[in-house]
């Protein structure tokens, strides 16, 4: 199975302060990733510069072989609802619609009926058709994230990044939210980006512990060794597959 991302090396700076240091990081084809670790660990910066929104001091990414600025539409992103503009005044069917969207395009140009009929399958298929004309802040948490993930599948997308894609859901909507993403991990490669333990041994098949530094590449089998180098404090591990206590705060930072 070849590669879908290839990281080599990768240096991250803001301005004078060093985001990330030397990754290298290897992701199978239709691998399904979470990239854990603490809140200024430079996770969010390790997906900005997969997209290509952050470039890297120093080293090199390729996409199924090819160099990232080479690599066009094959990455779809999920960014964190939280920090969704849920007033602006669009409806579902339009935001689905965005994901079409090319280089410069104006956002409420012509669609064609290929497109309409397209955005149609996947609100189907991610059961949201029925909410196809609501304005997007009348939704629930979990419908607005699946979609957010209906926009990002629009563009076809070979890679899946998603951001905290559970935070500030239920119970019950995560559990969709993953079952979701395991289906879609049949058709594609998914990289999340997560705080939520719970999901990490039920749901992907390999993990990244991300603290400035890449501590742990595999499959989802945690100690409280790995995961004290990662958070850089005591963590009580409760068992596999259960979430875990973080005995200290951490201090978001500005980059992460």
């Amino acid at each position: 199975m070849k590669n879908a991302l290839e990281l080599e090396g990768i240096n991250v700076f803001y301005d004078h302060v060093q985001a990330l240091y030397n990754i290298n990081l290897e992701i199978k084809e239709n691998d399904f990733l979470a990239i854990i670790g603490p809140n200024g660990g430079g996770k969010s910066t390790l997906l900005k510069t997969i997209l290509g929104l952050r470039k890297p001091t120093s080293g090199e990414i390729k996409l199924f072989d090819n160099h990232l600025h080479k690599a066009t539409g094959v990455i779809g992103y999920v960014p964190q609802f939280s920090k969704f503009n849920k007033g602006f005044p669009i409806t579902v069917k339009e935001v689905v619609l965005m994901g079409m969207l090319k280089n410069k395009q104006h956002l409420f140009r012509r669609f064609k009926t290929v497109e309409k009929n397209k955005a149609t399958e996947i609100m189907k298929k991610l059961d949201i058709l029925a909410l196809k004309d609501r304005q997007i802040g009348q939704l629930s948490g979990g419908q607005l994230q699946r979609v957010l993930i209906a926009r990002a599948l629009a563009a076809e997308p070979k890679i899946l990044l998603l951001d905290e894609p559970t935070a500030s859901l239920d119970a019950n909507a995560k559990s969709q939210i993953y079952h979701l993403l395991k289906e879609l991990n049949k058709e594609m490669t998914i990289i999340m980006v997560t705080h939520d333990m719970s999901a990490v041994s039920t749901y992907v098949k390999n993990i990244a512990c991300l603290n400035k530094e890449l501590f742990y590449h595999g499959e989802p089998k945690l100690n409280e060794n790995i995961l004290g180098h990662v958070y850089g404090c005591p963590v009580e591990l409760i068992a596999h597959g259960i979430p875990h206590r973080v005995l200290n705060e951490h201090r978001e930072e500005e980059y992460d």
